[in-house]
């Protein structure tokens, strides 16, 4: 018989904090500080961090070679005239890349599928004011 445990106000929050789209690996040791980088990392337009407001689509951790792993992440931007487009992969990269156990950081822009509201996590929704 499993026993039913309810879930924390801390446990509650993380999920609200997920965008609904991200393809992530949770489960590789490393996630975890990824994870806490990119909601480091704001759209200066936006007050809102770019994992929360669904830029980041797909992180990949590669499989380790010589204790350090390789990160790969595709990424989208608000609009394709995003002011700080140039920037932003950068950012990305330099937040991941200080990681230990990380070796080297790929940031891919992709534009498919386009960005929209429904993308954010109910966190950022909230934030926001946008109740869909």
């Amino acid at each position: 018989m499993s026993e039913n445990k309810p879930e924390t106000v801390e446990e509650n929050y993380d999920h609200l904090t997920q965008p609904p789209h991200v393809d992530v690996p949770r489960d590789h040791a490393l996630w975890p500080e990824i994870e806490k980088v990119l909601k480091e990392i704001y759209d200066p337009e936006i007050p809102v961090n770019v994992y929360e407001l669904g830029l980041i689509y797909k992180v990949t951790i590669l499989p380790e070679e010589n204790g350090v792993s390789d990160v790969k992440v595709n990424m989208s931007l608000t609009s394709p005239a995003c002011p700080v487009a140039q920037e932003m992969p950068g950012w990305i990269q330099g937040a991941i890349l200080p990681l230990e156990g990380v070796g080297g950081v790929e940031v891919e822009i992709i534009w498919e599928p386009q960005w929209n509201p429904s993308m954010m996590a109910e966190t950022a929704k909230m934030q926001l004011n946008m109740f869909m």
